[in-house]
């Protein structure tokens, strides 16, 4: 009885309809999704930044950005851009750094700012590149790990959401307040803020397609 069942409903007209439906749909789904991939991978990436060493140019968390790979790709960046870079401490991990120098040129930085003011003066390899974040007090960039194959960079920021910022650090303030009860009106603000950095770290989360955790 089931057979038999099964056999007409293999037969009837909407098994048909809905089999050429799939049959039309699959193919174009798949060529959507290769374009997506392509697009990503090539052209251009959406970013969420979160933690403390771009600040004050990226907030703590929730930065939803653009990134093209453009340039990176035909050598077109310059100092002063802000990078997407394949961490060559960990390589799964992406980050979000700020272009200081370029093969060839000379850079001089201050090896802990936190606790002297003592410099020192590198220069650039061929091939390499100079990268750090814009919190030179907790950034973990080139003063550490030194000059970055130019092969790492994955692209550049070109663009910001500044509005869901504002939005996304809102929700994660209320949440942490609600987590551990405290009142964001009785000067909690400094020690809010230092957990969260805690919890924090440096880079970005690739969104959608390939997405990746910091």
């Amino acid at each position: 009885m089931a057979l038999r069942y099964l056999t007409n409903f293999i037969a009837s007209e909407a098994f048909k309809t809905a089999g050429r439906e799939l049959r039309d749909g699959v193919p174009r789904l798949v060529k959507f999704v290769c374009c997506l991939k392509l697009t990503n991978t090539y052209l251009f990436t959406v970013v969420l930044t979160y933690g403390p060493s771009m600040l004050p140019t990226f907030g703590l968390a929730g930065n939803l950005s653009l990134a093209e790979r453009v340039s990176t790709r035909f050598e077109k960046l310059g100092v002063g851009d802000i990078v997407l870079l394949r961490s060559p401490e960990v390589p799964k991990k992406i980050v979000t750094k700020r272009l200081v120098a370029m093969e060839g040129q000379s850079v001089s930085y201050i090896v802990d700012p936190k606790n002297s003011d003592w410099v020192e003066t590198v220069v650039v390899p061929k091939g390499h590149v100079w990268v750090q974040g814009d919190n030179i007090y907790d950034s973990n960039d080139s003063r550490k790990f030194g000059p970055v194959p130019y092969g790492l960079l994955q692209g550049r920021v070109f663009w910001r959401v500044r509005i869901f910022a504002l939005f996304w650090i809102d929700f994660q303030l209320k949440w942490f307040l609600k987590l551990r009860n405290q009142d964001w009106n009785h000067g909690k603000r400094v020690h809010i803020f230092k957990r969260i950095e805690i919890w924090a770290t440096d880079g970005v989360n690739l969104l959608g397609f390939t997405p990746e955790t910091c």
